[in-house]
């Protein structure tokens, strides 16, 4: 299983910050946005947040392909109208697409420990 991890920084507004957190419930999120992430094969997607950073981690399989399944999952029944609809919420240039307000981030420690 591969993981990818990014982060994203919202507006710095309490306000804007709880309605996105509410925006991510289970009883809240759009299901086509759901069934999209499932359908382009990640296995697991958590995210995270200190004060107005998010942190995102993403697991799928050995043989995903970052780049070819995020532009099939943004081509997928309202993806592009979820993306507009949470801009409001994110530190972003107008019409910004995921991967541009998404910034992959860079592994810089790993700690492995095997029982012998």
């Amino acid at each position: 299983m591969k993981r990818y991890c990014q982060a994203l920084d919202l507006k710095d507004d309490p306000v804007l910050i709880e309605e996105y957190i509410n925006w991510h419930k289970p009883e809240n999120i759009w299901p086509e946005i759901v069934q999209g992430i499932k359908e382009v094969g990640i296995i697991n997607m958590e995210i995270y947040r200190d004060k107005n950073r998010l942190f995102m981690i993403v697991e799928v399989p050995d043989d995903f392909e970052w780049d070819k399944q995020m532009t099939k999952l943004a081509t997928m029944p309202r993806q592009a109208e979820w993306e507009e609809f949470v801009s409001k919420y994110q530190k972003s240039s107008p019409g910004a697409s995921s991967a541009e307000k998404w910034r992959m981030m860079e592994k810089i420690f790993t700690l492995v420990d095997k029982i012998q």
